[in-house]
């Protein structure tokens, strides 16, 4: 799948609540969160999801609300993108997964510490 995001994502680990309409019933199930950016994330479900569904992703007293853009099946589930509606938006002020990694910052300091060990 080509890479189209714009932001750099922060790859992690949480267990979520999402709620979606599809067929004119309700749902609710829990995900994985695999990644996350400010406009958009990336769930692992049981189950597929049709794209365009809206959903709200719950944990704790958070709500984000977004769009189904992709569903793709990979060996252990179903990888589903979301993009988050506008107003909806991650910040790691309001969200912090349990486990969480900021690849950027991961290069930074593995940079900073060659260029130490060179001079």
């Amino acid at each position: 799948m080509e890479e189209r995001r714009a932001e750099s994502r922060m790859l992690c680990a949480d267990m979520v609540d999402v709620c979606w309409t599809a067929g004119g019933r309700r749902n609710r199930t829990t995900a994985l969160l695999e990644d996350i950016s400010v406009h958009g994330a990336c769930l692992q479900f049981e189950m597929e999801l049709p794209l365009g569904a809206e959903l709200t992703i719950e944990h704790g007293e958070i709500r984000m609300q977004g769009t189904v853009r992709y569903c793709v099946y990979r060996e252990i589930g179903y990888f589903v993108g979301i993009e988050f509606q506008q107003g909806s938006e991650w910040s790691r002020s309001r969200f912090t997964p349990e486990h969480m990694l900021d690849l950027e910052q991961l290069v930074l300091r593995s940079a900073r510490r060659a260029s130490k060990r060179v001079n």
